[in-house]
């Protein structure tokens, strides 16, 4: 498999959770641990499809701070505010098995927004790994 095939499947499998958070996002009934998992699982995912576009080796790890490094040590910048997209680390870990602290208040609106914007730059990644089609080809004839 290709980087970029990795990446696509990540893109897809991150889309999954996606779907999840947006389906389940204003139900009051859905406590913030468990939106928050696919929040972080999406999120998790989207970073590993950049890691792979890149060539860069990553750990198995849930941690999101530990794949945001990569990619900044990699040389690969990511949006301003993207970065708080770590926050949902303990998601996939900590209040996976455990109730959150009563003063704790997560930004569940904002999930959605920071993987849509994380979502686009895999995409354009994506997109701008794939090879030019053969000169000479239908897809690679600009003269049309």
């Amino acid at each position: 498999m290709t980087p970029a095939d990795q990446a696509r499947l990540l893109l897809r499998k991150a889309q999954q959770d996606q779907v999840i958070l947006q389906r389940l996002l204003d139900d009051p009934l859905i406590t913030d641990e468990s939106l928050g998992f696919h929040a972080q699982q999406a999120a998790e995912k989207l970073l590993k499809a950049l890691l792979t576009l890149h060539g860069l080796d990553y750990p198995r790890s849930h941690d999101l701070s530990v794949l945001l490094a990569l990619l900044g040590q990699g040389g690969v910048v990511l949006p301003d505010g993207l970065q708080q997209i770590a926050d949902l680390t303990p998601m996939a870990t900590l209040y996976r098995y455990e109730d959150l602290p009563l003063d704790v208040e997560l930004p569940r609106s904002q999930w959605p927004v920071w993987l849509a914007q994380l979502r686009s730059v895999v995409e354009l990644s994506i997109e701008s790994s794939a090879p030019a089609p053969p000169y000479g080809s239908p897809e690679g004839d600009r003269s049309r």
